[in-house]
């Protein structure tokens, strides 16, 4: 009887690493076509997002719906409601944008290693929430961050930028803008659907980036290439992803889950690198794995 169960929660481990690892690709392999289409193709960032969040977002609702999910419970109560919208600009909006804003200003390796900053910014923000010191552990996590970066922005080179200040300075915000999407919509996430908080802080961001760049807008070529790179960025880089991550918490842990993750800035990188001619020396490979020795750390410190 223990060898049958045994056997059985090792198949759902291996379903949830499959999904996670999935995710995380799908993910890492989005950034590097998002690039494609702003340094080959001519578009902008501000229409990819704004476009990348209103379909995405719609769908997800869709799906809910069909899901039997009430989807305007959250809209039931005044102090979520206003969460949701703080939330769907500060936070989903936020992150989206950034991240983009990176991309077209280095690269996606450069913009996704520098977005997984983001568990040093938590760590620093919890320990002086709590104040109390960060652990040894912790301490670790934040120095390897720092010397990764430095790595990853200098190429070891103290005299110089490998990369542009708009790309340090959107990356970094970007790994802000993570660590604050991941920390607030915690009490809207006990109350509601996952799915449902993230389809309505993506179709709310995507309103809001409507304000500032019209999704009928459209700059860049009307190439099929163009096209299938924008439909998979918003298919295969958002919603199914999405979906993917959320059923991989069911057969694993939220450390394993993070754990696993590493494999979208490795996914970003490789690509990049073998796909778009990306130059990544041996500092930048460096700082990248200092950066991804980060999250390991991090992840493992309950």
């Amino acid at each position: 009887m223990e060898i049958v169960q045994t056997k059985a929660v090792q198949k759902q481990k291996g379903i949830g690493i499959l999904l996670v690892l999935t995710a995380a690709i799908l993910w890492g392999v989005s950034g590097t076509v998002a690039q494609y289409l702003f340094h080959k193709e001519g578009y902008s960032s501000e229409w990819l997002v704004v476009i990348r969040l209103l379909i995405a977002g719609f769908l997800l609702l869709v799906i809910s719906a069909i899901n039997k999910i009430s989807i305007l419970d959250i809209w039931t109560n005044k102090k979520d409601a206003v969460a949701i919208v703080f939330f769907g600009i500060l936070g989903m909006l936020a992150v989206q944008y950034t991240y983009f804003a990176a991309i077209e200003a280095s690269n996606a390796a450069t913009a996704t290693l520098l977005q997984y900053v983001a568990p040093v910014f938590i760590v620093i923000y919890l320990a002086v929430k709590a104040k109390n010191m960060p652990k040894r552990v912790e301490f670790i996590g934040i120095f390897l961050a720092l010397i990764g970066t430095f790595l990853l922005v200098t190429n070891g080179d103290l005299n110089q930028l490998s990369i542009s200040s708009a790309a340090i300075i959107w990356g970094l915000s970007s790994a802000l803008a993570l660590a604050f999407y991941t920390l607030y919509p915690i009490k809207l996430l006990q109350r509601y659907r996952s799915s449902l908080v993230m389809a309505w802080g993506m179709l709310i961001g995507g309103v809001g980036m409507s304000f500032y760049h019209q999704p009928w807008n459209v700059e860049g070529n009307f190439s099929p290439q163009a096209i299938i790179a924008v439909i998979f960025v918003i298919i295969f880089g958002t919603v199914i992803p999405f979906y993917c991550y959320l059923e991989s918490l069911k057969y694993l842990s939220a450390s394993e889950t993070s754990l696993l993750a590493c494999a979208e800035p490795l996914s970003a990188a490789l690509l990049a690198v073998i796909w778009l001619q990306v130059s990544f020396g041996l500092f930048e490979w460096l700082g990248a794995f200092c950066i991804i020795a980060t999250i390991i750390v991090l992840a493992k410190n309950k």
